[in-house]
């Protein structure tokens, strides 16, 4: 089995059928065995029909699990992630639309470098823009600025513009293409966390099992999220992540400042 891909789906009907499609065509040049895991929450807007389109039409690739409510992305992603035997494993949302050139670039820097165990491309919004998806693990500071400034950043952030490969803290958990070894190594996704950020924690976890985490800007992915401004909008998701926020500082260690964690994580070598 080469890839194993892990896919989310909570009430996208919309995202997720081209996200199938366009997966489905990325994987077909590569002649091998692959699986498709796409694990419903619960949906109610028909995407579950959806999903059982596709299996009837590709049996031997689909692969559903379907949940009759909402379980987060931790508990959700670890029920695929327990049967995946692929030698590569791509965790990607349902609103991220992958194609084969970049599947086979990111493939190919794990095969040819084993010290990066992560893999991620440089993502773009539906509208083309540069959609900034890694980042330095975040402190209170740091996440009250990208609060505030997200699209300033965008725009002006290094990785919009470099062409070469560049080792990152984390990135968002949109497109990740891991190493069996770094899967094995790591282990499941922290059901402590419901939702966010079980990214940034997985990410740091990475690196704790000896691995890296490189973007790959040249491997080029559109991520369909919605292309916010940011500003004094806070839900009820805001506080939930600021929740979790807290859980992952306290888990690893770390609240202002990131020196010390660089140094546990061997992270300025």
């Amino acid at each position: 089995m080469l890839f194993s891909v892990v896919i989310l789906s909570y009430n996208s009907v919309k995202p997720i059928k081209r996200c199938l499609e366009e997966l489905i065509e990325a994987l077909k040049p590569f002649d091998c065995d692959n699986e498709i895991f796409v694990v419903d929450n619960g949906s109610k807007d028909g995407s579950v029909e959806l999903i059982k389109s596709f299996e009837k039409n590709f049996p031997e690739l689909i692969n559903p699990i379907y949940f009759k409510q909402n379980t987060g992305t931790t508990y959700s992603r670890n029920k695929a992630l327990k049967q995946s035997v692929g030698d590569f494993v791509l965790v990607l949302d349902s609103d991220a639309y992958v194609n084969f050139a970049a599947l086979t670039q990111l493939k190919n820097y794990l095969t040819n470098n084993p010290r990066t165990g992560m893999v991620v491309p440089r993502l773009f919004y539906g509208s083309g823009n540069f959609q900034l998806s890694c980042d330095i693990f975040p402190t209170l500071i740091h996440k009250f600025k990208r609060f505030l400034f997200l699209k300033d950043i965008e725009q002006l952030h290094p990785l919009a513009i470099t062409k070469t490969a560049v080792d990152v803290d984390y990135a968002i958990s949109a497109c990740w293409l891991l190493s069996r070894s770094a899967v094995d190594k790591t282990g499941l996704f922290d059901e402590n966390i419901f939702y966010s950020p079980e990214d940034v924690d997985y990410c740091l976890r990475v690196w704790q099992s000896g691995f890296k985490i490189t973007y790959l800007p040249e491997a080029k992915v559109t991520h369909d999220a919605q292309e916010l401004s940011r500003g004094f909008k806070l839900s009820l998701f805001h506080f939930s992540h600021l929740k979790g926020l807290f859980y992952l500082m306290n888990k690893h260690k770390y609240f202002w400042g990131l020196n010390n964690l660089y140094k546990r994580l061997n992270r300025f070598e």
